[in-house]
């Protein structure tokens, strides 16, 4: 049993427990917070040391080995440097088969960009229309929308491949743009953004002014939710950068691959050959990493924006 008393009206007894203990007193602070013991302040800060030393392993590991070379990479220490390679590692990354890994970077980019732009003016469009205006089977498309949530992406790559088959998509680098246009989350998630940063006076005032409903949302709500289409384009370009299946399976031709396909087919060399390019795939990995971390600072302030006017709410 654990009670909270306030400090500021005076100590007040717990009843206790017909034949226990007495409860936990937790106490409060004058503007109301509860007191956190100094146990529990060493716990948290032990589970929050944990918790950064299980997500930033893996990638120490990532930039120890990126400047190792080959063998160094499997006889020397894993978590610690060894002969500093990575500059002839870059050279080799660059130049191995007359520069594929910068195509494979470029493909990325762009299939993401395009991709991503797209999904992310559709899903805004759409989540404004569900949260602004009334129509009949309003609620049937949204249970819809949700409903898609449950529904696994594998079930959908054989009727896909057949479809894109028909439509002569397949090893085009349509077969991965046109999929990324269509988000169902990111479209449940500008609705709820949608209703909580556009108030309906706002617009019932542009209509009474004589503004249209295309200007009115180019004008007002496109731009009131700016913070919320940079999420949904943040997140769709993470999962588009990190799309690894479509291009498996649309793809055909190495030209046309990702980044992430493309590093897989080196590491697969390894078992089909005697040829090991593991330490090609591991700077390759670190340089892939460099165009996430610079979207990451460039939109910051959007996220900052985010955070702030979610705490004024």
């Amino acid at each position: 049993m654990t009670t909270t008393i306030d400090t500021a009206s005076g100590p007040a007894t717990p009843p206790a427990a017909p034949g226990g203990k007495p409860p936990v007193v937790r106490r409060r602070t004058e503007g109301g917070a509860v007191r956190h013991t100094g146990r529990t302040k060493v716990l948290v800060l032990v589970g929050l040391a944990l918790f950064a030393l299980y997500s930033l392993a893996p990638v120490w590991w990532l930039l120890v080995a990126a400047t190792k070379g080959q063998r160094d990479l499997y006889t020397t220490n894993g978590l610690w440097f060894s002969e500093f390679h990575l500059w002839d590692n870059l050279r080799d990354l660059f130049t191995y088969q007359d520069g594929i890994f910068l195509k494979w970077m470029g493909n990325t980019l762009f299939y993401g960009f395009a991709g991503t732009i797209g999904m992310t003016v559709i899903c805004v469009a759409c989540g404004y229309g569900l949260a602004m205006y009334e129509f009949r089977g309003r609620g049937i498309l949204m249970g819809c929308i949700i409903g898609s949530f449950l529904i696994p992406g594998a079930l959908l790559t054989i009727p896909s491949f057949l479809l894109y088959t028909d439509l002569r998509l397949i090893d085009t680098p349509w077969a991965i743009i046109v999929p990324g246009f269509f988000n169902a989350f990111s479209v449940y998630l500008a609705k709820v953004y949608a209703e909580g940063a556009i108030p309906p006076e706002l617009l019932e005032a542009a209509r009474i002014d004589g503004a249209g409903e295309y200007h009115i949302f180019f004008q007002i709500g496109a731009r009131l939710m700016s913070t919320g289409a940079a999420t949904i384009f943040l997140l769709g370009f993470v999962g588009a950068w990190n799309n690894f299946f479509g291009p498996l399976v649309y793809l055909r031709s190495s030209e046309k691959w990702t980044v992430m396909l493309g590093l897989y087919s080196w590491l697969k060399v390894k078992v089909d050959s005697s040829v090991d390019l593991t330490g090609l795939v591991v700077v390759g990995s670190i340089v892939s990493l460099i165009p996430m971390v610079v979207l990451m600072i460039s939109m910051q302030r959007y996220w900052r924006s985010g955070v702030t006017l979610g705490s004024l709410k």
